[in-house]
């Protein structure tokens, strides 16, 4: 929450925890609570939960309310802390917000809501009644057009950063990279811009974002963090050689839908007991498991402290 009052404090590597789940496949707290240690040893400049990477269309809003208040919890203001607080329901979308704001998050990580298809004018007043309903909790808009159908054109988050002052920033998981281009232009430099594509996270810092939200940082926290380090300190051809590196890890993590590779990989190597995922998902196939090791393989010595 101490960021809260300040959220041009909240750059760098914001992890996009994946929600641990039992075998039976309850919320499993525990391992929740390890995740975000080792996060935070691992040098990750913030957290998130509840984004894609979390699944959080697989559960319920209590069930999301109590993983955010453990994550908040486990976090201690360390970090800023940013959990995801959308849903396809504005209802939901407004209780799941109110209990960030509440267990002290610094600010909130609303999606575009999924499947409806909204107008850009409906996208503009969905945000607007977030905001108004928040007034002293920043918000960052989600676009992540693959998985909702809808993409939040660069003008509506113009009238948006203009007409809200909380609202303060924006994720952006489109490989259109001329989009992110055009959202800083249109807004300016004091939009806060994250990337949620991974190999799009170090371009974007030469155009002036303030970090990512990277799922590959689930498994290679502490060279995810490492890159931003290195190109904020100048070392540019260091941060794109992490960059590189990093590449087995990327396609690693969607050799199927995220997050099922990436739990099998964080249950293989010890970190949650369980790398279950829940319907629709399905743990990754044969095949698949195939592909997971050759690229472990390649890359897995950055799932270890660099």
């Amino acid at each position: 929450m101490k960021f809260r009052t300040d959220p041009s404090t909240i750059r760098g590597s914001i992890a996009p925890v994946v929600t641990p789940f039992t075998t039976e496949g309850a919320v499993d707290h525990d391992a929740l609570r390890g995740l975000i240690r080792w996060q935070l040893e691992s040098g990750s400049h913030g957290i998130s939960l509840g984004g894609s990477t979390g699944e959080p269309s697989s559960q319920t809003v209590a069930e999301r309310v109590l993983a955010i208040r453990t994550a908040a919890d486990e976090v201690a203001d360390r970090v800023p802390f940013l959990p995801g607080t959308g849903a396809a329901k504005l209802e939901e979308t407004l209780e799941l917000t109110a209990a960030a704001r509440d267990a002290g998050a610094d600010a909130a990580l609303v999606i575009t809501p999924y499947y409806a298809r909204p107008t850009q004018e409906a996208l503009y007043r969905w945000y607007a009644t977030v905001a108004r309903e928040f007034p002293d909790l920043p918000l960052v808009v989600y676009n992540v057009p693959s998985r909702t159908a809808v993409d939040i054109a660069p003008e509506t988050v113009r009238r948006l950063f203009a007409d809200f002052d909380n609202i303060v920033g924006i994720k952006e998981t489109t490989k259109d990279f001329e989009h992110f281009s055009r959202v800083l232009h249109a807004c300016g430099p004091e939009l806060l811009v994250w990337s949620g594509i991974e190999l799009l996270c170090l371009p974007l810092l030469a155009l002036g974002g303030a970090g990512f939200v990277s799922a590959v940082t689930n498994l290679a926290p502490a060279a995810v963090a490492r890159m931003y380090e290195l190109w904020t300190a100048g070392d540019h051809a260091a941060a794109r050689d992490l960059h590189y590196r990093l590449h087995p890890l990327v396609d690693l993590l969607f050799v199927e839908t995220n997050p099922a590779p990436a739990k099998w990989v964080l249950e293989r190597q010890g970190r949650i007991p369980s790398g279950h995922v829940r319907p629709p998902l399905a743990a990754p196939s044969d095949e698949a498991l195939a592909r997971i090791r050759a690229l472990l393989d390649q890359g897995g010595d950055l799932t270890a402290a660099i």
